[in-house]
């Protein structure tokens, strides 16, 4: 059974060294007001502290993956004081400082998504390294049409998809369905229903598990610095990374491989595993 712990919004159980992150607020469609956020944050920061967990799983429960910013929150911000700081920029740049720690999280991060995935939601897929979808899920960069701006994900979706398909989702409103969105490359791959969805989750976490979970670690963080910093610095620190993983999980690797077995690190997932590690209840 997979240790768990829970608030009202978001509940997080690990299995095999997988976090499981659910979002349940089904009545709200899983909007991301500012305690789902928080139990994200908290879930992220487990993450980056424990060296044993080796991926983050986000979904929906309720059928919805999330409908994006707490609409319903808005007023109360707009009637806030803001004779010193202004209120509504505050609570939104929050947000993006959680987005800022999502992406950079070490570790594999996948959304599995069903129904909406609108606004902050979306763009909480587009932090995603792997992006699961059924084939009806619905993704839109919505805000525009509240006469307000993708402003904390844009950057995310633009890393994501590319500033062409960003500014006409954006400019536009447009939904897409799953098939649409995997045409642009925001979805990786489809599951014909929730079922098949947890049998995919399972697929792409096995396939993880067969990974270093400290080289998994290395390589994400590489990969973020390059096309940030001198290529040159960027290769000598690389070089003794290489040097560090060869002489930790590098040497088990290399045996696994000579003696045709598998690591010593390895983990297989199944469907019922995911599915229990999911549940709401």
């Amino acid at each position: 059974m997979p240790d768990s712990s829970c608030n009202d919004a978001v509940i997080v159980r690990r299995a095999c060294g997988v976090l499981f992150a659910t979002l349940n607020i089904p009545a709200t469609r899983n909007a991301l007001a500012p305690e789902v956020v928080a139990a994200l944050a908290a879930a992220v920061a487990r993450a980056e502290a424990d060296p044993e967990v080796r991926a983050l799983v986000l979904r929906g429960a309720g059928g919805s993956f999330s409908a994006g910013g707490n609409v319903g929150s808005f007023q109360s911000r707009l009637d806030a004081d803001a004779s010193q700081e202004d209120p509504v920029a505050t609570r939104n740049r929050q947000f993006g400082y959680f987005m800022e720690r999502l992406s950079v999280l070490p570790v594999p991060v996948i959304a599995a998504v069903e129904g909406a995935a609108m606004g902050g939601g979306m763009g909480l897929a587009c932090a995603a390294d792997i992006v699961l979808a059924t084939r009806d899920a619905r993704f839109a960069l919505s805000e525009t049409t509240l006469g307000i701006v993708a402003a904390q994900i844009a950057p995310f979706v633009v890393q994501r998809l590319g500033a062409a398909a960003t500014r006409r989702l954006g400019l536009t409103g447009e939904r897409v369905s799953g098939e649409a969105a995997a045409a642009i490359g925001l979805v990786d791959q489809l599951a014909a229903d929730s079922a098949e969805l947890d049998a995919l989750i399972a697929e792409w976490l096995t396939r993880i598990g067969r990974c270093g979970p400290n080289a998994n670690r290395v390589f994400k963080t590489l990969v973020g610095r390059c096309g940030h910093e001198p290529l040159g610095p960027l290769l000598d620190q690389a070089s003794r990374q290489f040097a560090q993983c060869m002489r930790r999980e590098g040497a088990e690797g290399v045996a696994a491989f000579r003696d045709k077995r598998d690591a010593a690190w390895t983990v297989r997932f199944d469907a019922d595993t995911v599915r229990t590690a999911q549940s709401t209840r």
